[in-house]
């Protein structure tokens, strides 16, 4: 049996893993979908929200009575979460001061870009903000 020379192999199998972190760290958000009897709301799972977050997150998009804690009662359209990395959504048991929700705009594009742009313009600093939660009418 002829011996496997390691000193080619290690290289080889660490570009490979390279490639493979990259390839999913690409895009390292992954989205989950709640459909309700007046909105789908789609959850974008980031990795700078922690467990109450998420869980918090959750509730809204899968109950319309929680969900219309943060659109108003008759919102329509389209609507978008943005949150601060930095702030995080919840901080001291309230949605944090840069947390911000819009409804009732004309296209999922415009909802997100506004909710961002407010957001920004709140956040304490650190990285842009990102939206965590879409929501489309049904």
């Amino acid at each position: 049996m002829k011996p496997h020379n390691t000193r080619i192999l290690l290289p080889l199998v660490a570009a490979i893993l390279g490639a493979a972190m990259t390839t999913a760290h690409a895009n390292p958000t992954m989205s989950e979908r709640y459909d309700l009897a007046n909105a789908q709301v789609t959850l974008h799972v980031h990795d700078f929200l922690d467990e109450e977050e998420l869980t918090t997150l959750r509730l809204v998009g899968q109950h319309e009575e929680a969900l219309a804690l943060f659109l108003p009662e008759g919102a329509g359209g389209f609507g978008a979460l943005a949150v601060a990395p930095a702030d995080g959504f919840i901080r001291q048991g309230m949605p944090a001061e840069s947390a911000v929700a819009l409804s009732d705009l004309p296209d999922i594009e415009g909802a997100k870009a506004a909710a961002i742009a407010e957001c920004n313009s709140l956040r304490s600093g650190g990285r842009a903000c990102e939206v965590v939660l879409e929501i489309a009418p049904r």
